[in-house]
């Protein structure tokens, strides 16, 4: 058995498992990909610290940009914890050898992101992300972490309010296993794989990790916050980073008109733009005057993106764009030692509700997130493995459940293809649980989604063999994808307001009367869907 199992091997899952093992506990990590293949590789922009490297900042600053982007749902001591550790997970990394880019004089080179008083986001050209991930994992597979590869969670194995391990699919051979911790930190990623075909994540952000932890009792919360990126290419999606627009690029319609600061908060680029799509317009970011030599040293991802999906050259054409689902600022809802509601599993990452982000995440907030909290995370989970001793998780029903489940989805009657309803719920979504919002849409996507929940049993697989059925765990993944539906639509019809990320087109004014530092949250109780509001402890 392990002391600490971590489930997701992105940027939060690594920075727990080596804060964990650091700890002395024996650590493990699984996950449904390979931790390269893992979200934290699309984050390009970069890491906030105040460190005033390329000028005067401070923490108290950092903290105030935070606040004001969250909208009144931040919890201040949870922000100050994360500003004041920022310097400190800089340099962590830096130790590891991520390699940041410089200044002349060696010091970490920063760049100012929307939202942002200052230049404080510490980055890696336009690869920050994806280096940081590829350095976490070199030092995991050194300090001789295990890796479940290729696992897919089906469901954390709680007896008693405390969590013994999970049961999981290993997609090699098809086998249900039940592998036991004596503590659980769920870094699993976030839900914006709800809106498929118009988000810059990859496939794999389903939601697995918060569908799993709401069945075993979590409480889910702000679960109608989703950050929508101003700058994502207009055919595919595939993000172009806010480094572009940070370095000096410029936003402007079809008919070269500049319409919005581009350093403002994501909420009011995106909707921005929006505004300006649904008056027919077309959108596109200019990085042309920064010149070829500056992007190639600065930019070359973006460059290399929009040549690949887009044909066009950024250096000497306009980048054609829209606003697509991003990041996820509900989650999992964590006290402030990120503990659940259920003993020992802990939560971390994107998956988590820290309170950090509220109703639009600062950009840079996100991979500082994952360090810090990641770590804290890990260390918490090693402690409570300490004090805790283990229970065999083999003696638990969940493990013969879920066998028999799996082992049941290959005889569903398959009348309906999910794959299409899955396609359609990204559709959905995108256009009435996106930027703009109203009470009518919202209800009406609620109902579809009701109508999926009873079709699911009409819905089935058509490849029944066992190793690598792609097929099975993306029907699985379409249930997660339902489950979390739901509970979003239901906190988003229920907050009759406007606040960051959250725009209603019915209620277009925020309402702290009601509203201010309220969060919605929602849990199951016996397969029932509950809903509440809730003020900040």
């Amino acid at each position: 058995m392990m002391d600490v199992l971590i489930v997701g091997g992105g940027g939060a899952g690594l920075c727990a498992a080596l804060a964990a093992h650091e700890a002395g506990a024996k650590v493990a990590v699984l996950g449904k990909v390979r931790p390269t293949r893992s979200q934290t590789s699309m984050a390009q922009g970069g890491i906030n610290a105040a460190l005033g490297h390329v000028e005067p900042d401070s923490v108290e600053a950092h903290i105030a940009d935070t606040m004001k982007s969250a909208h009144t749902l931040a919890d201040e001591e949870m922000v100050r914890r994360l500003c004041e550790k920022a310097p400190e997970a800089i340099a962590w990394l830096d130790g590891l050898g991520t390699p940041f880019s410089r200044l002349g004089d060696g010091k970490v080179a920063q760049r100012r992101l929307g939202g942002a008083s200052g230049k404080r986001a510490c980055y890696a050209q336009d690869y920050t992300g994806l280096k940081i991930l590829h350095t976490l994992y070199d030092a995991a597979l050194k300090a001789g972490i295990g890796f479940y590869d290729e696992h897919y969670l089906l469901n954390f194995i709680v007896e008693e309010n405390r969590v013994t391990g999970v049961t999981a699919i290993e997609m090699r051979s098809g086998e249900v296993k039940a592998i036991g911790a004596k503590s659980v930190v769920v870094a699993s990623g976030g839900y914006a794989g709800l809106y498929r075909g118009f988000t810059t994540n990859s496939t794999a952000t389903t939601g697995d990790g918060l569908a799993a932890a709401m069945r075993a009792g979590c409480v889910l919360s702000d679960l109608e916050y989703v950050q929508f990126h101003p700058t994502a290419l207009r055919s595919s999606g595939i993000l172009i980073s806010e480094s572009a627009r940070g370095a000096g690029g410029r936003i402007v319609n079809g008919r070269g008109e500049h319409f919005v600061d581009e350093l403002l908060t994501r909420d009011q680029v995106s909707k921005a733009i929006w505004e300006q799509l649904e008056q027919g317009e077309e959108v596109f970011l200019d990085i042309r005057h920064l010149g070829e030599a500056f992007i190639e040293e600065n930019l070359p991802q973006e460059r290399k993106l929009a040549r690949l999906y887009e044909g066009v050259d950024p250096v000497c054409d306009l980048i054609p764009i829209k606003p697509v689902a991003h990041y996820t600022m509900g989650g999992i809802d964590v006290d402030r030692d990120h503990m659940t509601k259920v003993e020992g599993l802990f939560a971390c990452g994107e998956c988590a509700n820290a309170k950090v982000h509220g109703a639009n995440r600062l950009g840079g907030n996100s991979l500082l997130e994952t360090v810090v909290f990641g770590r804290e995370a890990g260390e918490n989970a090693a402690a409570f493995a300490r004090r805790n001793g283990e229970i065999s998780p083999a003696s638990s029903g969940q493990f013969e459940k879920d066998r028999n489940f799996v082992a049941a989805i290959p005889r569903f009657t398959n009348q309906i293809d999910f794959y299409e309803k899955r396609d359609f719920l990204g559709k959905i979504f995108y256009r009435n649980v996106g930027i703009l919002r109203n009470e009518m849409g919202l209800k009406g996507v609620l109902s579809v989604i009701r109508q999926m929940q009873k079709e699911l049993p009409f819905m089935g697989i058509a490849d029944k063999s066992r190793e690598y059925n792609t097929n099975l765990t993306e029907f699985i993944e379409f249930g997660n994808m339902v489950e979390l539906a739901e509970a979003m639509l239901v906190g988003a019809i229920g907050r009759n307001e406007s606040r960051g990320a959250h725009q209603r087109e019915d209620f277009p004014e925020e309402d702290d009367g009601k509203f201010g530092g309220v969060h919605s949250l929602a849990w199951k109780e016996n397969g029932v869907l509950c809903n509440e509001w809730k003020g900040l402890a």
